[in-house]
């Protein structure tokens, strides 16, 4: 990432491709065969003391900013999807509890999150609602000290593994409120197999990194699992989107840097009609735009990340970062793929991977059109389209 950093966040830069180093290209393409869960990559983390990372030091944390957070998941992302997927929960943490969480819900879960002891998934989309996370049908129930929840959810990421999830249910049917946002609220609670089926989705790439439909039947959930009043999860829910959008952007950021790297390194060495494909401006030209796009991607994104940390509206940057790294990304995996010709095909040059994981950055974890939708209505002053 092409920014002016601190000593600091060199050696934060410095330390998480350390532990990245030692995950090559090899081991992401055994993932990609066998399906398997990167347990020794994230136990890696975990021994580093990257988990945890933007959390709070009085709960175990690192106290980390969020350009930080960024550099973080900026050279993990160049691992690829799988890789980002299966730490970035972790590592940024489930953000309404730190903001919203009562101090008994803070001390009993946070350490565990940063120690690596839980490992949470969230349940947000629904089949039925998609983007439009007003109109979801979980709902909760409340039984004395207690709330009874059933639904499901889907595209719920590492739920194989999760031991807790970040929930947002409704606890009053949406025709009875004044405002759609009103009546949801969200918890942190044990992912209880008893009572929650996991089902995995076979999907595109990101093969080592599960991703799950969940269903709901009966779930027990104590009051003290609800992050802050009852009633107002969607607004709690919102205060994680922009540094979502941050983490997110950096992994596909790191990613686009890695096969762009691959795809540039290719077309110095096949040497064809006796040169290097480099050298011909078909090839050229085509990267050297991709570098270009990819730096000013970048710099956006630490925008993004420094308004954040330094309490400044942000949401316009991360969206519209959030939208560059997606289309930057996808452009850059094809070229790899064309840069590579025959080659690029096959799995063993590994482009292919990245190939099929860009695609995921179109349309998660919001799609390239809403993010339009919000740029054109919240920063440009157009009429709501939706």
């Amino acid at each position: 990432m092409n920014v002016q950093l601190t000593d600091e966040q060199r050696a934060v830069r410095e330390g998480v491709a350390r532990v990245c180093a030692r995950f090559d290209d090899a081991y992401w393409l055994a993932r990609d065969r066998d399906g398997q869960f990167p347990h020794d990559f994230c136990r890696a983390l975990i021994d580093a003391g990257w988990f945890g990372a933007t959390m709070p030091v009085e709960y175990g944390g690192a106290g980390l900013g969020m350009r930080e957070a960024a550099l973080i998941m900026h050279e993990i992302g160049k691992l690829g999807a799988a890789a980002a997927t299966s730490v970035h929960i972790n590592i940024f943490g489930p953000h309404p509890v730190v903001r919203f969480g009562s101090e008994s819900l803070k001390r009993r879960t946070l350490p565990r999150l940063v120690s690596g002891e839980d490992r949470p998934c969230f349940g947000v989309t629904e089949p039925d609602a998609g983007l439009n996370t007003t109109d979801i049908k979980t709902f909760a129930r409340r039984k004395g000290d207690r709330y009874v929840i059933d639904g499901r959810k889907v595209w719920t990421s590492t739920a194989q593994h999760a031991n807790k999830i970040l929930l947002i249910t409704r606890t009053t049917p949406k025709a009875d409120c004044a405002r759609p946002t009103d009546g949801m609220t969200l918890f942190y609670t044990d992912l209880d197999r008893s009572r929650i089926e996991v089902r995995e989705i076979e999907k595109m790439g990101r093969k080592a990194a599960d991703s799950n439909q969940i269903f709901i039947d009966g779930l027990e959930v104590p009051e003290e699992d609800r992050i802050g009043e009852e009633g107002k999860g969607f607004s709690y829910l919102l205060h994680g989107i922009n540094p979502e959008r941050i983490i997110v952007t950096a992994g596909f950021n790191g990613a686009t840097r890695a096969v762009l790297d691959k795809a540039v390194r290719y077309a110095g060495e096949r040497v064809v009609f006796g040169r290097p494909i480099g050298q011909n401006q078909a090839i050229q030209h085509p990267l050297a735009d991709i570098w270009a796009r990819l730096t000013a991607a970048e710099l956006l994104t630490w925008q993004a990340a420094t308004l954040y940390d330094t309490d400044q509206p942000c949401g316009a940057e991360c969206n519209a970062a959030k939208y560059l790294g997606g289309e930057i990304y996808f452009d850059a995996a094809t070229r790899a793929v064309r840069t590579h010709g025959g080659f690029g095909y096959a799995k063993e040059y590994h482009v292919e991977r990245y190939f099929r994981e860009a695609v995921l950055p179109l349309i998660a974890p919001i799609s390239q059109e809403l993010v339009l939708c919000y740029i054109a209505e919240k920063v440009l002053g157009l009429p709501k389209s939706y």
